[in-house]
């Protein structure tokens, strides 16, 4: 039996193929070094975006139609309060601000709308319909009815801890954090936000920006979502059409 096996004959590769394997293993050596390159490449920042002329010309444009707008507007006599029952506004950015000035995107930090179609709850004032006025071309705003309030809190409710959006599904979580301002649950929360009670503003600061939904379809047709969504500034009631659209 031994000396059977000693004369099994032990089938070597040919040298060819040795070759050819060799020849591919350095192919995806250096395949694998050049991705890990790319990758590095990638990974220290952001590359380079290239401006046109005509867009340049474009934000220079909008930026001076920006600033004179508003010196236009402090020569005006301000705007009138709304009736005292309309305490609540709901804003909603339904255009792009690239290139706008310093002062419109400022105004457009401090009402939380840094997206497109993002929507935030605003306390009506002397300064608060000011701050409407300095946005006006890029935001369409107006006084929401406790349908629409119910209906934002309900479905895109969201509050922040730490770097994440925690949905409001748990009343023991609202408790938590706004059982001080004397809040325990959704539906308390969704009446102070209505009637703009004393913990109004505790309130709207625990509740981060709705991110509104765009159908995909509409969002391939801009043209026809605007011409749906409307004009911005000032809208009234009808803002509740657009809080139906896009909620």
């Amino acid at each position: 039996m031994a000396e059977a096996e000693s004369k099994k004959v032990i089938k070597l590769v040919p040298e060819y193929l040795l070759k050819k394997r060799k020849a591919y293993q350095a192919i995806k050596a250096t395949q694998a070094k050049l991705a890990l390159l790319e990758k590095r490449k990638v990974s220290k920042g952001k590359p380079l975006k290239f401006k046109r002329l005509e867009d340049f010309l474009k934000d220079s444009h909008r930026k001076h139609r920006d600033e004179t707008r508003i010196q236009r507007n402090r020569h005006r006599p301000p705007a009138p309060l709304p009736p005292a029952k309309n305490r609540l506004a709901f804003a909603v950015r339904i255009r792009e601000i690239k290139g706008v000035s310093q002062k419109v995107m400022k105004v457009i930090q401090m009402l939380r709308l840094r997206m497109i179609f993002s929507g935030a709850f605003v306390k009506i004032s002397k300064t608060s319909v000011a701050m409407m006025k300095v946005v006006e071309p890029y935001v369409a705003w107006g006084f929401p009815n406790l349908k629409s309030v119910r209906e934002l809190i309900l479905k895109r409710g969201q509050a922040r801890v730490g770097r994440r959006r925690i949905p409001l599904t748990d009343n023991s979580f609202i408790e938590q954090h706004m059982g001080k301002h004397g809040i325990i649950c959704l539906e308390d929360l969704i009446h102070e936000i209505y009637s703009v009670g004393k913990g109004f503003r505790a309130a709207n600061n625990f509740l981060q920006p709705f991110k509104l939904s765009v159908a995909r379809h509409a969002a391939r047709d801009k043209a026809g979502l605007l011409k749906d969504l409307g004009k911005p500034g000032f809208r009234g009631t009808d803002i509740n059409s657009i809080i139906r659209q896009l909620n």
